[in-house]
């Protein structure tokens, strides 16, 4: 947060206003601290994620490979059934 600010900071004092064409070049010669800066950051918050086990992993995927194995079995049964009923009241009515 505090970095934040700084580059903040940094870049309200080498604003110019007005039309200026060495803007494009400080922008262009600034771009590999912002990267160094924005990499460094990645680094340190990858440092604060939980990764889960490998056997975590194995058991959530398992739930949900069979959650969805259910639930589409159970869409596909619903809307079979619903689309033979349907099929009958047409029929009914076409007599």
């Amino acid at each position: 947060m505090a970095q934040a600010a700084k580059t903040n900071r940094d870049e309200a004092e080498h604003r110019v206003s007005g039309f200026s064409l060495l803007e494009p070049v400080g922008k262009l010669a600034e771009y590999p601290r912002r990267l160094r800066s924005f990499l460094h950051d990645v680094r340190v918050e990858m440092r604060h994620v939980n990764w889960p086990s490998g056997s975590e992993v194995v058991s959530t995927t398992v739930v949900v490979t069979v959650t969805v194995a259910f639930f589409g079995l159970f869409f596909f049964i619903v809307d079979s059934g619903i689309g033979e009923m349907i099929q009958r009241v047409l029929k009914y009515f076409q007599q």
